[in-house]
């Protein structure tokens, strides 16, 4: 049976919980990526999830300054997180549950990894895939 450390792509990069929203713009540009966790800036801990819409509509929008707002001040619903021994099929019923793109994964407390719906698409079966992407609708 597929886990969740089987369906995640390792080596995420946090942006820290006391930087700007303009680094956090930079750095998922240069990931190329759509978002990142948030890891606090003293434990490093995972403390949230920031995306470029959160960007766009909490900052931009709003008339904020992403050079000195930092991501700390992004409102945080309920962090859904995958434990990286957990079963792949409970990680995709959480992401139809709370109708989330990504995942972050942690292993003993500590961010390893995280499951976006493409790794779900790489790693299962097209029905399982089509049934996330379907529940998920922005």
């Amino acid at each position: 049976m597929a886990t969740a450390r089987d369906l995640m792509h390792p080596g995420v990069t946090c942006v820290q919980s006391n930087d700007t929203a303009g680094n956090a713009a930079r750095l998922m540009a240069e990931l190329d990526v759509g978002a990142l966790p948030i890891c606090g800036a003293e434990d490093n801990k995972i403390k949230g999830m920031v995306t470029d819409r959160d960007l766009v509509l909490e900052v931009m929008a709003t008339g904020q300054d992403p050079e000195t707002f930092t991501v700390d001040r992004l409102p945080q619903g309920h962090l859904i997180l995958a434990d990286a021994n957990e079963d792949a099929e409970n990680v995709i019923a959480k992401m139809k549950e709370h109708q989330i793109n990504r995942v972050p994964v942690i292993d003993e407390g500590r961010l390893v990894g995280i499951i976006s719906i493409r790794d779900v698409s790489l790693r299962m079966p097209q029905s399982v895939t089509g049934d996330v992407v379907d529940s998920i609708k922005s």
